[in-house]
């Protein structure tokens, strides 16, 4: 089935122009002038990938994305904040607000379609079947869950992959260029910044459960590491 992704944007120009290479790439694709438009839409129709621009009318962009992110039939979306706001400040806003991804205006329809095809590549159904656990932490492939002590832990796309790969590589530090290739692929360019961003979520999801340590070892100058001893 073609996927189907969500345009949020109120510039009629840039809409037709993605509409137009999208639709070439084999997409099908729904347009929304605002916020609570947008969020009406996925309410109502099955939406594989949203591109979001953040100044809307009605309800800002970070606004939409937080909410995508709070309701379970959406928090796994993918999301890509398109953007004129280009300052390092607004774009970690923008990931830690839940963004998987963050482009900004103006911007290469080439790179934005290459973007778009990885992240939908990575969160499309997951291939192999089985469990992957490490310490108190379970992560059902097949089903795309992950527990800690019993309890369900809920995770973007891009953390359920970086927590993917590191229960397969347990104990063994990766620099951040390496979790780049490894996470969003070799072809795709994304600051290394990006990657301390959804550590960073990825670590006050897991160490949400009451008890549990952070087994997120930071190492200085080298990367991070699955380490059950980090807090030890």
């Amino acid at each position: 089935m073609d996927p189907t992704v969500l345009i949020v944007e109120d510039e009629a120009a840039i809409v037709t122009m993605l509409r137009y290479n999208l639709e070439r790439e084999g997409m099908n694709v729904v347009e929304a002038g605002d916020g609570d438009e947008a969020l009406k839409i996925m309410a109502e129709t099955h939406v594989d990938l949203v591109l979001l621009d953040w100044m809307l009318p009605v309800m800002s962009g970070i606004e939409v994305c937080r909410q995508i992110r709070r309701k379970p039939e959406s928090r796994d979306l993918p999301v890509i904040m398109v953007t004129a706001r280009g300052e390092e400040g607004d774009r970690i806003r923008g990931l830690d607000t839940g963004a998987d991804d963050y482009v900004t205006k103006p911007f290469a329809i080439g790179e934005l379609l290459a973007r778009i095809r990885a992240l939908l590549r990575r969160s499309g159904p997951a291939q192999p079947q089985g469990q992957l656990i490490y310490s108190d932490i379970e992560m059902d492939l097949a089903a795309h869950r992950v527990n800690r002590s019993g309890k369900a832990i809920h995770l973007g796309p891009t953390e359920f992959r970086l927590l993917r790969y590191f229960l397969e590589h347990p104990g063994r530090v990766f620099s951040r260029e390496q979790l780049l290739n490894a996470v969003w692929g070799p072809n795709i360019y994304v600051e290394t910044r990006t990657v301390d961003v959804h550590i960073r979520r990825l670590r006050k999801a897991l160490n949400d459960v009451k008890g549990t340590r952070d087994v997120i070892r930071t190492v200085r100058a080298a990367g991070y590491a699955l380490d059950d001893d980090a807090a030890a």
